[in-house]
């Protein structure tokens, strides 16, 4: 049955002009296969319209469907890449991050930069699957905890590594380590070290990291320090410390002065632990206000 009349013709010819294309360009509705009839066909003779029920079974059969407005396609989801610290951060239990990690301590040491945190998280893993524990990344570890010194960090790591594991090289070697330099005994610390070396060279700025940590302590300790003492502790000797004393007192203030046996000595920067009258006592000061308020109680 054929639709006759000019009404049902207005009808479609408004409705599926802006919307049907139904052969490509340069092609006749006879020579395109996606259907039978097109927009032009509607243009022409009443009589020309096809069925409305072959319409439909037409835009059904080429999914041809309307463009309602400004119809967007469905995107597709975007690989989103994130950071280390961002893995951290937002789930530091997932097992599937372990190898990232193992390779950001790899980074640290090849860059020189650290990190406590994804360090801290990769042993918190290994303790969760310790079959998978590797002995050089836990090794690599240590060494730049040792080297954040006067941090804690060291400790921190340790409180994650199983005792057995401990018990083992190198890691006996690193705990020793650590005791010499948290009891002050630089010269042990670098005789040790000496022996060690293929432990602590495997991370470059090791040796620097642990003189700046001796510095540290020395200025805590002394206002003036002999250069023997100062040789012994950051295992420096000739011309090497005297290269190493011209630093300091172009970068730091450092002052060398001639003792009474000949010998050098440093006076080094005053700080409030070197120089106590330096220290700030605000803390412990009771303001006057509160003393006046016990006269009346004593009289």
């Amino acid at each position: 049955m054929q639709v006759r009349g000019g009404g049902i013709y207005v009808f479609l010819y408004s409705i599926l002009t802006p919307l049907v294309d139904c052969y490509p360009k340069g092609l006749n509705p006879q020579q395109s296969g996606r259907c039978f009839f097109s927009v032009a066909a509607l243009q022409g003779s009443p009589r020309s319209v096809p069925p409305v029920r072959y319409i439909g079974r037409v835009l059904r059969r080429n999914r041809i469907r309307p463009k309602m407005g400004m119809e967007k396609e469905p995107q597709k989801p975007q690989q989103v890449s994130y950071t280390v610290e961002q893995l951290v951060a937002v789930n530091p239990y997932n097992p599937d991050i372990l190898p990232d990690l193992e390779n950001y301590v790899n980074e640290q040491v090849a860059s020189q930069t650290y990190s406590l945190d994804a360090n801290l998280c990769l042993l918190r893993l290994y303790q969760f699957e310790p079959e998978r524990l590797s002995t050089q990344i836990v090794a690599r570890i240590l060494v730049k905890a040792l080297m954040a010194m006067p941090a804690p960090d060291f400790s921190l790591c340790l409180f994650l590594i199983p005792e057995r594991v401990q018990m083992e090289q190198p890691f006996k070697t690193l705990i020793v380590l650590s005791h010499y330099l948290e009891t002050g005994g630089f010269r042990q610390f670098w005789d040790e070290a000496a022996k060690s070396r293929h432990i602590v060279e495997a991370v470059p700025g090791f040796e620097q990291a642990i003189q700046a940590y001796a510095v540290h302590v020395l200025s805590l300790t002394y206002q003036k320090v002999p250069r023997s003492v100062l040789a012994e502790a950051i295992n420096i000797e000739g011309l090497a410390l005297d290269k190493f004393l011209e630093q300091q007192v172009v970068n730091y203030g450092w002052v060398i002065e001639m003792g009474q046996g000949g010998g050098q000595i440093i006076a080094l920067p005053k700080t409030e632990f070197n120089h106590p009258e330096l220290k700030k006592n605000s803390g412990d000061a009771v303001p006057l206000d509160h003393i006046t308020r016990i006269f009346p109680i004593l009289s």
